[in-house]
Order: C-alpha cells, then structure tokens, then sequence
C-alpha cells in the first residue's frame, strides 16, 4: 500500500484502508445480528422436542448403526467397485483408436450422467427384472442398488480416468515402446499406475457423491433389514412423530462425508505441491 493511499483523503474523508475496515466491519455486524435474531426467534422447547430428544436419541441405537450405516456402506462400497471397474473399461474404449468403441463409451457416458439417478434405481429395479424374467441379480436387492449407483458412478469416473491418463506425459508410453513394451502393456503397467494416482482425489470426492446417493435405495423396495440411513431415519420419523431420527440420520451421514471431504482436499494439496 502507497503513502497517498494512506493519507487522508481531500476534505477529511476516509481513506481506503478505512473504508475497507469500515465495510468488513458491517458485514461482520449484519451476520452477528443475524444470527442473534434467529436465536430470539426460536422456540427451542420445540427444537429439543422434535430434533433433539435424548430419549428417542438412545432408542435409536444400536440399530441406526448395525442395520441403517451398514446397509449404506455396503450399497456403497458395492458401487462403487462396480463404477470403478466399468468406468475404467469405458476411459479405455474412450480413447480407443477403434470407432465403435469410442461412440459406444461416449454415448453411454453422455446417457449417464445426463439422466437423474432416481431413473437409473428405478430402471434397474423395474426395468431389469422386466427385460431378463427369471434373472435375479446376485445379493439381491444389495446387488440391485449396487448395480445402479455402479452405473451412474461409471459415467463420471471414466471421464475422471481419462483425464488422468491423458495427464501422464506422452514420452512415459513412447519409451515404453522404446524398450520392446506392448501398448497394452505399457498401459497396465506404466500408464494406468500413475494416471489412478493422479485421479485418487476426485475418485474420492465421487465416493462421497455415491454415499449420499445410497439414499435412492429405498426405490427398489427394501425390507427392514435392507433400510439405509435415510429409509431408516425416515420410518422412525414416522412412526415416533419426530424429526429426531432424521436429525440423528444425517449425523451418520456427516460422520462419513466430513473425513472423506477432508481426505479429498488434503490429497489435492498434496497433488499441487508435488506438481511444483
């Protein structure tokens, strides 16, 4: 900062710095004023009672955890080992010097990521069972929500993965090839390596995408055993008339997304700095 933006301005106005103070200074005041007029406004006996009973808190457990984070975890986990795979499959095909391939990969990515993931469940738990009578899909309805979340996760990591693998330098394949390496080959093994690395930060943030997304599992039709955390918060609501086991829901869901979320970013830090 100059001298002259320092002085006082003609006429004993402020100067910049001061006005700056002054404007960061209301902001503060508005949010704090904000803030203090929702507390007056509140009516936190009925907060307490609808979002924050204790009692029905502890009637939750242990089964919000045992039925309700298992059943979402392993819906999870299941799609998205299954995108993974699938996504990794359509990268390749996408940068297949092959022409079928190459449209087949981009129509379905163009598909899948332009449709709502509440059709994909609903096409897999309607539509499948329609389209192949008599097929039942392995771990039944675990199968079908993985299926699903598998399909949708797959059109947003393959074009992750190819983004990574177009960002390993051209010369790592080249000198693979130098040195007598197939082009399927190098890919497996020089190629593929560093361009998962690379991707391991968004995949991370596509995790916590798919983990919320579980929640569409209660499309397919769940038994009581089957319920994920929102299907499960949303029958005890119902049935106890508070909000409480949504609240307490949403705290599983936090407790998973909030390290992963952080997990992501420290991983991109991670990334930029050695990039330097």
């Amino acid at each position: 900062m100059t001298a002259q933006e320092v002085k006082a301005a003609p006429g004993g106005g402020m100067t910049r710095r001061q006005r700056r103070r002054l404007i960061m200074g209301g902001e503060y005041a508005i949010f704090v004023a904000v803030i203090v007029v929702l507390v007056l406004l509140a009516d936190w006996s009925s907060i307490h009672r609808n979002f924050l009973d204790w009692h029905q808190i502890k009637q939750l457990f242990p089964d919000i955890i045992t039925v309700g984070l298992r059943n979402t975890v392993i819906y999870t986990v299941t799609g998205f080992a299954l995108g993974l795979a699938a996504g990794l499959v359509l990268a390749l095909m996408r940068l297949s010097s092959v022409l079928p391939y190459r449209w087949f990969a981009m129509a379905y990515i163009e598909i899948f990521r332009g449709l709502p993931a509440l059709l994909i469940f609903i096409f897999v738990g309607v539509g499948v069972p329609l389209a192949f009578p008599g097929t039942n899909l392995p771990g039944g309805v675990y199968g079908q929500a993985g299926l699903a979340l598998g399909l949708v996760a797959a059109a947003y990591m393959a074009e992750t993965i190819r983004a990574g693998i177009e960002a390993v330098p051209r010369g790592q394949m080249e000198a693979a090839r130098t040195l007598g390496m197939s082009q399927g080959k190098a890919m497996r093994s020089i190629i593929l390596p560093q361009a998962l690395r690379i991707v391991i930060p968004p995949l991370t943030n596509e995790l916590v995408l798919l983990f919320k997304d579980s929640s569409l599992a209660l499309f397919i039709g769940v038994s009581l055993q089957q319920r994920e955390l929102a299907k499960f918060g949303q029958d005890l609501a119902n049935e106890k008339g508070t909000t409480t086991p949504i609240v307490v829901a949403g705290v599983c869901y936090l407790v998973i997304t909030i390290p992963l979320g952080y997990l992501a970013r420290r991983l991109e830090a991670r990334q930029r700095r050695g990039q330097r």
